[in-house]
């Protein structure tokens, strides 16, 4: 019977007060939507910046007096390097190739000779693609008999870690923000409906009904106003990015993909926004004493 009452009594509301109602899901719609760019940008901005990461590769050049054999011993040992996911052995022979290919010249015809030494290119796990495994790996490396010289991209390592960082506060700083404001302004929104119910509340209380018992019904409603603003919101995001995807150039189409199940989480998202901005505002009332009600 008290299922039947938090049923009846939490769809009630969008038939008494339509006016309440529809601020509410307009509110957590557009928080949804607030909250949702942000985050998608978010996402995409990082992945633009692991994909900055995996471009940065670290190449070890080889002294021509190295036998085969040494030569085997020195890519083994960078090879087994905790840090190292792959290595590539470069030949003089395959590094003139590269060169004609880069440069359109024959190496060989323009100096008579290939001066360009055999290297192995190396390639760092995910989670050492920083400058500071980087410095640690191009230490290990630059000592192993048989290395001439270790080249890669330390600048630009150092800065994406120093940008990345600053990013990571600010996506922290500005999403807490969103997060709280949206909070907020459902659980002002849905106070305002659950205020014209307040006669209810307080009949209900003065005959002895528990504090759960009242709650029901609210939290009810605030659930299906996120479920309904969040399936706006995400409904308005999938064409919004769709739109936008098909308009911008392939580059900038990175940051503006999104994978279909986080339409769901802005939905899931939306219930938990009505949840908490219901739970919020009828513990005011429940709160209060019945005469000041």
């Amino acid at each position: 019977m008290q299922l039947v009452y938090v049923f009846r009594e939490g769809f009630s509301g969008f038939r008494r007060a339509k006016l309440s109602m529809v601020a509410a899901v307009t509110t957590i719609c557009v928080s949804l939507l607030l909250l949702g760019t942000f985050t998608v940008l978010v996402l995409n901005a990082n992945s633009v910046v692991e994909t900055l990461r995996d471009k940065v590769e670290m190449e070890a050049f080889l002294s021509d007096a190295l036998t085969p054999i040494e030569t085997s011993i020195v890519r083994d040992s960078i090879a087994g390097l905790e840090a190292v996911r792959e290595v590539r052995y470069v030949s003089k022979e395959q590094a003139a190739a590269i060169f004609k290919e880069e440069f359109g010249e024959d190496i060989n015809k323009v100096l008579d000779f290939n001066p360009l030494p055999a290297s192995v290119k190396i390639f760092l796990k995910d989670g050492y693609k920083n400058a500071k495994s980087a410095e640690t790996v191009y230490g290990v490396v630059k000592k192993m008999k048989g290395v001439d010289d270790v080249i890669y991209r330390k600048t630009m390592l150092e800065m994406l870690d120093r940008g990345a960082t600053t990013f990571l506060w600010l996506v922290l700083g500005v999403g807490l923000i969103i997060t709280i404001s949206s909070i907020f302004l459902v659980a002002n929104t849905i106070r305002l409906a659950i205020y014209a119910k307040r006669k209810i509340v307080q009949t209900m209380k003065l005959i002895g009904a528990t504090k759960s018992f009242v709650r029901g019904p609210f939290i009810l409603e605030g659930l299906v106003q996120g479920f309904i603003g969040g399936g706006l919101a995400a409904g308005i995001l999938f064409l919004v990015f769709g739109y936008v995807a098909r308009w911008i150039s392939a580059e900038l189409a990175d940051f503006v993909q999104v994978k279909p199940y986080y339409y769901g989480i802005v939905v899931a998202f939306g219930c938990v926004l009505g949840f908490v901005g219901s739970a919020i505002s009828i513990r005011k009332f429940l709160s209060q004493s019945v005469v000041n009600q």
